[in-house]
């Protein structure tokens, strides 16, 4: 990306961030016990309003009343998948993006078939993953999955996303790692930012789709809502780095970075590059 367009894009990324903070975007996550509580100060730390609900009789009003819904399959049940489908259906139906975080997809075949259905329902906005989940999408990749970690490089995920994309699965794909892939039908991102102490933090991956979610909320185009959703984390990551040394003051350090991030430290730390 030349100068010119790459400026263009960080004020489009801070318009976002502005948006997300006046508005306050109220998200429902159907997300796993694990990350449940980082997950949402992730999200009020950069301004939006987090709602965890996962029961299948109030799915559909939750829905109804947020602006953006994050489906996470961390901790499965069957209760749980169909408040998934309900909540993603009732989503669809009302235009409100849906995201798709298909924690673990490859490591047991009710995983990966409940990802997949998930997926099959049409009008995902984004799916993001580590590599072998997103590969296993598409049924690839089922002996590379290590419980919820990924055995796989970014671009061994690439064919996979593209395609994703390219028949309409999901309008938008992000693959995570050192170097995080963002796809869609037109084209394809790289983002560079990040530091490897976010792997030491459990629920770093689940915030990136919780963040997605708010971005979404602000942004009708759902990749450029993943693209800066995916700098704001890494940016934030190396914030937190610089004065956090271990993984426990670094998740602390995390949230605080989210908070204070300005328009002039995005622009100045983002490493973005249109493939």
């Amino acid at each position: 990306m030349n100068d010119e367009k790459n400026a263009t894009q960080l004020k489009r990324l801070w318009s976002d961030v502005e948006a997300i903070r006046a508005s306050s975007p109220l998200v429902h996550n159907i997300t796993n016990y694990v990350v449940m509580e980082f997950t949402a100060n992730a999200l009020l730390a950069i301004g939006a309003a987090p709602v965890m609900a996962h029961a299948l009789d109030e799915a559909a009003e939750m829905c109804r009343i947020s602006s953006a819904l994050v489906i996470n399959i961390g901790t499965l049940s069957p209760p749980w998948v169909e408040a998934m489908l309900l909540a993603r259906d009732t989503a669809v139906n009302a235009k409100k993006p849906v995201v798709l975080d298909p924690v673990g997809c490859g490591a047991t075949p009710y995983r990966t078939k409940t990802a997949q259905r998930l997926l099959r329902g049409g009008h995902i906005a984004v799916a993001r993953g580590n590599a072998s989940e997103v590969a296993s999408l598409q049924g690839a990749a089922m002996a590379q999955t290590r419980g919820v970690d990924s055995a796989m490089g970014v671009d061994a995920a690439a064919d996979t996303a593209c395609e994703l994309a390219r028949t309409g699965a999901v309008a938008a794909v992000v693959v995570s790692g050192a170097v995080d892939l963002i796809v869609d039908a037109k084209g394809a991102w790289r983002v560079s930012n990040g530091v490897p102490m976010m792997s030491r933090v459990t629920g770093m991956g689940c915030s990136a789709s919780a963040l997605i979610g708010a971005f979404c909320a602000v942004n009708p185009d759902p990749a450029e809502a993943a693209l800066h959703a995916m700098i704001v984390m890494g940016v934030a990551g190396e914030q937190a780095a610089a004065r956090a040394p271990a993984p426990g003051s670094f998740k602390v350090a995390f949230l605080d970075a989210l908070y204070g991030l300005d328009e002039a430290t995005l622009s100045a730390a983002a490493k973005v590059r249109r493939l």
